[in-house]
């Protein structure tokens, strides 16, 4: 497995988020986490890049490499393992380009950050008309191709996307996905949690249901969205 998740537990203070949730996602593969609220989907991801801690007994295996015995930096700079947080949280102050720029700052491969910015911008065409603008004056999708952007150049071999969709209108919606499809086919494998189940599982290949800080389900994105528990709890049926 290249993400190999075991016994994964995290709390906060007495509140247990996360109770021993098992999960993989192959090289290559989308796949996607499903949940209402607070069912664990952020802390799933902030977890996988270090940033809350976890509990004795947690495995976390990346290409073969014990994920806790890397710091949150050292996730993105060494291993490649690239997250886009929820609310984007870019540097508003920014331009666009100084986004990117920030986000290349640990890669040494300089002829390599070129080819990923040029290939951004071709992705996002709208990032280049604006790369002057900065970033707190974007609208809601252009900054989220702007989050999707800087974590494209900070190494990607995974990428770890928080609610993409969230605050975006039908269209945006579909063009972001519609990049991220793009970018996964040049071999970035994409682990996604998402509120919108219905795009999440038409766009991963497989998908877990988490409730409670608990897996409920798992299977094939086609089965998931066949399941009728799935249907009438997250589709709308």
């Amino acid at each position: 497995m290249f993400l190999e998740i075991e016994n994964l537990r995290v709390s906060y203070e007495k509140i247990k988020a996360l109770q021993g949730i098992d999960f993989q996602v192959d090289k290559g593969e989308i796949v996607c986490m499903i949940g209402a609220n607070g069912a664990g989907k952020s802390t799933t991801l902030n977890a996988i890049s270090r940033l809350v801690p976890v509990e004795p007994g947690t495995k976390m295996v990346f290409n073969g490499k014990d994920l806790l015995k890397f710091p949150a930096d050292r996730v993105v700079s060494e291993l490649g393992i690239s997250h886009v947080p929820e609310g984007r949280r870019l540097f508003g102050n920014m331009t666009i380009l100084e986004n990117l720029k920030l986000a290349a700052f640990a890669r040494k491969d300089r002829v390599k950050i070129e080819k990923d910015m040029d290939r951004v911008f071709a992705i996002f065409p709208r990032l280049k008309e604006r790369e002057i603008q900065k970033a707190g004056t974007l609208s809601g999708g252009e900054q989220q191709m702007l989050a999707i952007g800087r974590a494209f150049v900070s190494g990607r071999q995974v990428m770890l996307l928080d609610e993409p969709s969230m605050g975006l209108a039908p269209l945006l919606m579909m063009s972001v996905f519609e990049a991220l499809k793009a970018i996964s086919l040049e071999g970035t494998t994409i682990l996604l949690v998402e509120q919108n189940a219905r795009m999440a599982l038409r766009f991963a290949q497989r998908g877990y249901v988490l409730e409670n800080g608990v897996i409920s389900l798992k299977g094939a994105s086609k089965d998931l969205i066949a399941d009728p528990q799935v249907e009438k709890a997250y589709l709308g049926g």
